[in-house]
């Protein structure tokens, strides 16, 4: 292939950056989220396919490790077996090493047997999808070879560094630490934020109805991966079994609740 311009490829990266990224986040909202750990999608064959070959190519996740931690996150919200909570590790540790800790739980068996039963491993897991360092391998290959060598590899370290270190860490970080809440729970909304995490990081929204399948409920919040889903809806490649989300309560009814939690943890703290 003819090389491109050095000028040419210098504005053709973050492009490419920016689409391997939201490709990656808006694949694992949609279905490692809130298709199969949530249950609250179906999809087609031919779309799950198509899902599954992404995040092999840009992330080399594998779906029941993914479901099985993210399960456990919710069955010990920021609380003691909590795989990734910054309110018990701190902020910074859960932000920086978010996929240590990660791994670290999908390493665990018992963790897999417990919260992701319903989801063994395939013909195309087997054959495929369980080979995390060959869609990796695959996927950096299409970079070098549309891109050239170096710009490839440049682009593939910008995606990997942005997904895994920023991306993905702060819907866990932040949606637990700090920020505006719709509900009472210890999750947290980051609206500005939404926009780049596939509408994960309106994460108070979510840990209030987990099953609902749009995350946004307020004018002023926008959750790309529902737009997505109306789309692949619309083509019937997607059906919506989740239960949409509750009003939330009263702005005087989360006072309270504040107040409340303050007064607990002063008195903890005492």
């Amino acid at each position: 292939m003819e090389a491109q311009p050095w000028s040419t490829q210098v504005w053709i990266v973050p492009f490419a950056v920016v689409a391997l990224v939201q490709s990656a986040v808006i694949a694992t909202s949609v279905y490692l989220h809130r298709a199969l750990a949530h249950r609250a999608l179906a999809v087609q064959p031919l779309t799950d396919g198509l899902f599954r070959t992404v995040l092999w190519l840009t992330t080399g996740l594998k779906r029941r490790e993914w479901v099985a931690v993210h399960r456990k996150h919710h069955a010990f919200t920021d609380r003691e077996g909590d795989p990734h909570s910054p309110r018990l590790l701190g902020f910074w540790r859960v932000q920086l090493l978010n996929v240590y800790y990660y791994r670290r739980e999908a390493a665990n068996p018992r963790t897999l047997q417990i919260f992701a039963p319903d989801l063994l491993e395939d013909r195309l897991d087997r054959a495929l999808f369980s080979r995390t360092w060959l869609g990796l391998l695959l996927g950096i290959t299409f970079l070098c070879l549309v891109l050239g060598v170096g710009w490839g590899l440049i682009t593939a370290l910008a995606h990997a560094v942005f997904y895994v270190f920023v991306a993905a860490p702060l819907i866990n970080g932040l949606g637990h630490w700090r920020g505006a809440q719709n509900f009472a729970n210890t999750a947290y909304n980051w609206p500005a934020l939404a926009w780049m995490t596939g509408g994960e990081s309106l994460h108070n929204n979510h840990h209030a109805h987990p099953r609902a399948p749009k995350f946004s409920m307020r004018r002023f919040e926008l959750d790309p991966s529902w737009l997505v889903i109306r789309v692949l809806a619309a083509l019937r490649q997607i059906v919506i079994t989740g239960p949409p989300m509750a009003k939330p309560p009263s702005r005087q009814r989360m006072d309270r609740h504040r107040l409340g939690s303050r007064c607990s943890s002063a008195v903890r703290a005492g």
